[in-house]
C-alpha cells in the first residue's frame, strides 16, 4: 500500500502561508520588545542594558543596614521597575535596621496584621539580608504585580525556618505586590513560590 503525495495545488499555497505566519510572528515579537522596553533605560556601549550589582552597604554589623537592589535587564525594562525596586529597598533596609514602623510602610495591611511588632522583632533579631536582586516583574491578578527576587539571608539558627535550620540561606521567591495606600506594597507570600539553598 503506498501513500499518495499531497496534491500539487496544496503544496503551492503551503510555503507562502508559512512565510507570512512566520513574518507576522517575528514582527509581533519585535514590536512587543520595543513597546515593553523603557526608553530611558541605561544602555552599555554594545546596546545591552546594564545591571547594577546587587550589593549592600550594610555588610558589617556597625554599618547602617541600608541596601541597594540589583536588577536584571528584563526587570529593568518593566514600566514599574522603579516603584518595585523602591519598595524592595525600603523593605530590606527596614529588616536590616530592625525598624518595624518602616517595614509596615512596605507591606500590605494583610501582611502587617499577620506579624505584630513583638513577633516581628523576635523573628528577625539577628537577620541580615544582602545581595538582593530583582530578576523579573510580572502582572498578577486584579492589578497586582509579582516580583521574582533573590537574596542571601544570615540569621541565628533559632530564627531560621523550622524545616531548614541553616545560618545562611540563599532565597529565590515570588513577592506579590499590591497597590495600597498610594503605592505598591509586599503582600502575603505563598510558600509554594519559594526556593532556598544553604550558602
Amino acid at each position: 500500500m503506498s501513500v499518495d503525495p499531497a496534491p500539487q495545488s496544496r503544496q503551492r499555497w503551503l510555503i507562502p502561508v508559512l512565510v507570512v505566519v512566520l513574518s507576522i510572528t517575528v514582527a509581533g515579537g519585535l514590536l512587543a520588545r520595543e513597546l515593553y522596553r523603557r526608553p530611558d533605560s541605561p544602555r552599555a556601549a554594545g546596546g545591552e542594558a546594564t545591571a547594577p550589582s546587587a550589593t549592600t552597604s550594610g555588610g558589617s554589623a556597625g554599618k547602617s543596614g541600608e541596601v541597594e537592589v540589583g536588577v536584571t535587564p528584563d526587570a529593568e525594562n518593566h514600566p514599574q521597575d522603579d516603584a518595585v525596586r523602591s519598595v524592595l529597598k525600603a523593605y530590606f533596609t527596614a529588616l536590616n535596621k530592625k525598624d518595624y514602623d518602616a517595614w509596615t510602610e512596605t507591606v500590605s495591611d494583610a501582611r502587617r496584621s499577620k506579624q505584630p511588632e513583638s513577633d516581628w522583632h523576635r523573628n528577625f533579631q539577628s537577620t541580615k539580608d544582602v545581595d538582593i536582586l530583582l530578576y523579573r516583574i510580572e502582572p498578577g491578578a486584579q492589578g497586582t504585580l509579582r516580583a521574582l527576587v533573590g537574596f542571601t539571608s544570615t540569621q541565628s539558627l533559632n530564627e531560621a525556618p523550622v524545616d531548614f535550620q541553616e545560618p545562611c540561606i540563599r532565597w529565590r521567591l515570588v513577592l506579590p505586590m499590591k497597590y495600597e495606600h498610594g503605592s505598591y506594597r509586599i503582600d502575603t507570600v505563598d510558600s509554594t513560590a519559594t526556593e532556598r539553598d544553604k550558602c
